[in-house]
């Protein structure tokens, strides 16, 4: 191509006078015709112009490309009727999210939710006065945990100064009541509201939280795009439905209801129930109770503990020593990390015919046989005839032996009735008692005890047991049907932490409710960025892990014939108390969502499934200049790939 001569007129007085000046004006024309044909497509600076051309023609083909039109689309362009939002990509929507519950499961959704969701507005309703769940409402004598306090505990903020291997109870609610104020969760809970009806509507696409408080009566309101459950599993308690119940004129109570003003010191008891409040009662009031009749009607297993580490009666308190070394980081790490191996390690026992389940079998005997050595004839009415793990297992240090004692009658013979001095039994015999206390634990069917209600369902009559002769159907199904122990096809936004399925029969609580929160906050952040209105789980997805369930169930002693929390008390009925499968298997597949597992609506009115998450088509970091916008650039060496480009939050 030849090159462009693009001449300036001829100005002699100014070159003369050496008026560089002046020059430089006139040449200006020419130079941004220089730059402005070289931006356009396709121009042709000789075609346009041609060699010679002059200032005054140069001026007049730049006024020429100054009018052409400019940003107009091309009239081939596929038209589109669809309106982009005025949104970046990376803008969340702010979701307003009630947990309904603050015990362990409740707090730590109060941790963990707000840091991993951002604009959450979460509110935590309480029914109770503080946070703490179990541990705030127990505190009949003897009430602690069962398992190792270090187990028990976050994974995040350990507490190492625990006073001895099994915690009492006020010491653990002490401990997530204090992570409640470490992380300042106590400005998202709202107190003494107890929680009656939810209901959903699909026009405003939100919940509806009603109830009342509990101190005055007063009736509240509460809207939600998400409700999170975190009533826990031991919060329904309730006294048991014998005929006359409201005849008995002694002290009547239920464990979980314990009156610190009662005295069982000379009086006349009955004790109802041998789950794990009533084991650890027994002990603690036989030395000091003129008489206990203690109702046992099932057997059950007492084990020395949980994972091998024998159990006494007595406290087991950590040394000065021990506890000095638990400061150190590194040390506290080792103790915790062995003493926690060991839960996630006793799955083998939990399968029909294995040699771990013969073996613990045999050891428990032989535990049981010692501890009644005093009256060995007991052992005949103690033994179940099912396998360890069918029920949960319950170390009972000093129960055996209270058994024992001169003044404590086993009675297995079924309740008839209260009457208003005390208890008539099946056979008719009637014996007379001070006080009742039910340690007959909570409702372990799952059934919420506040209604759940959205598109013609309410999850209180679905999911109550079948009557006799009954038959499920559509909207009655007769037991905790979910989607992975999380949700429930066609209840949107409605999601169970720690609930049917929600742990596995190995690991640890603290842990699988963080895992499960962690699921919770992908999921959300999916709503609030993708432009989501609703989600539930699709009908077949749930469909397919009851089959899963109802395959697995039955290779392990869960359904052998026993009552337990894990088959609602039915022996025979489906198991939901415990996940199918080991604790590292309900962690793996919680780990992440199966997105086409579940079922959305979109908030764009177009119906458009991406353009409210793509938006404007910018991220809103680059609208900002003080973002980083090579936040994936680390130092050498320093880069994990296996987590490379994953973090959400970058």
């Amino acid at each position: 191509m030849a090159k462009t001569d693009i001449r300036e007129t001829s100005q002699p007085s100014a070159i003369a006078n050496g008026n560089q000046q002046a020059i430089n004006k006139q040449s200006q024309p020419a130079e941004r015709l220089k730059q402005v044909l070289a931006t356009v497509q396709g121009a042709d600076p000789i075609s346009t112009l041609g060699a010679g051309a002059t200032l005054e023609q140069a001026a007049e083909v730049e006024e020429q490309v100054k009018g052409r039109p400019a940003n107009v689309l091309h009239e081939l362009y596929p038209k589109s009727d669809l309106q982009l939002p005025d949104h970046h990509i990376d803008d969340m929507r702010s979701l307003r999210v009630v947990v309904i519950g603050a015990g362990l499961a409740g707090v730590l959704a109060g941790i963990l939710l707000p840091v991993k969701v951002p604009k959450l507005q979460l509110t935590i309703l309480e029914k109770n006065d503080d946070v703490g769940g179990t541990w705030l409402e127990n505190i009949y004598p003897g009430v602690r945990c069962d398992i190792p306090a270090h187990v028990y505990q976050s994974t995040f903020t350990p507490h190492t100064q625990w006073s001895q291997q099994f915690a009492e109870g006020h010491e653990i609610r002490d401990y997530w009541q204090e992570q409640a104020r470490k992380y300042d969760v106590y400005k998202y809970v709202t107190f003494g509201r107890r929680v009656q009806d939810v209901k959903w509507s699909d026009k405003e696409a939100q919940w509806t939280i009603s109830g009342i408080h509990q101190v005055t009566g007063e009736p509240f309101e509460q809207k939600a795009d998400f409700v999170l459950s975190a009533i826990g599993r031991f919060n329904d308690w309730r006294l048991p439905s014998y005929p006359g119940v409201s005849d008995y004129r002694g002290h009547l109570r239920h464990t979980s209801n314990w009156d610190p003003e009662f005295d069982p010191a000379g009086k006349r008891i009955a004790l109802i129930g041998n789950g794990a409040s009533g084991i650890q009662v027994l002990p603690n009031i036989q030395p000091i109770a003129k008489h206990i009749d203690h109702y046992a009607r099932s057997k059950t297993w007492i084990a020395g503990s949980w994972a091998g580490d024998e159990r006494t009666f007595e406290p087991q308190w950590f040394s000065e020593e021990q506890k000095k070394d638990f400061l150190d980081p590194a040390k506290y790490l080792a103790f915790r990390k062995e003493l926690e191996e060991k839960y996630w390690r006793r799955y083998p026992s939990t399968f029909r015919g294995s040699k771990e389940n013969d073996e613990m079998r045999e050891r428990f005997i032989e535990i049981m046989t010692e501890r009644v050595a005093k009256k060995p004839e007991l052992i005949n009415y103690l033994i179940p005839d099912f396998s360890p793990n069918c029920r949960r297992l319950t170390p009972g240090p000093g129960y055996l032996e209270a058994l024992t004692e001169d003044n404590v009658t086993l009675i297995q013979d079924d309740i008839k009735r209260f009457t208003a001095t005390g208890i008539e039994t099946a056979s008719g015999e009637h014996r007379e008692v001070d006080a009742i206390l039910c340690a007959t634990g909570a409702a372990i069917d799952f059934v919420l005890p506040f209604n759940v209600r959205a598109r013609g369902l309410d999850l209180i009559d679905a999911w109550r047991p079948l009557s006799q002769g009954e038959e499920p159907d559509a909207s009655h199904f007769g037991w905790p049907y979910t989607y992975l122990g999380l949700a429930v096809p066609n209840i949107p936004n409605f999601l169970f932490i720690h609930g049917p399925h929600g742990a596995g029969p190995s690991g640890t609580v603290p842990h699988s409710i963080e895992v499960q929160l962690t699921y919770y906050a992908k999921l959300l952040r999916k709503v609030s960025s993708q432009g989501i209105k609703a989600m539930w789980p699709s009908k077949r997805a749930a469909d397919d892990f009851v089959a899963y369930a109802d395959a697995f169930f039955p290779t392990t002693v869960l359904t052998d014939n026993c009552s337990s929390w894990a088959n609602g008390g039915k022996p025979g009925g489906r198991i939901h108390g415990v996940w199918p499968g080991s604790a590292g298997h309900v962690t793996l597949i919680r780990k992440e969502p199966r997105w086409e597992d579940w079922e959305y609506e979109y908030l764009h009115e177009s119906g458009n499934r991406l353009i409210g998450w793509f938006g404007n088509g910018w991220t809103r970091k680059e609208t900002d200049d003080n973002e980083d916008m090579t936040a994936y650039l680390k130092l050498q060496g320093t880069a994990d790939l296996r987590s490379l480009h994953e973090e959400w939050w970058e």
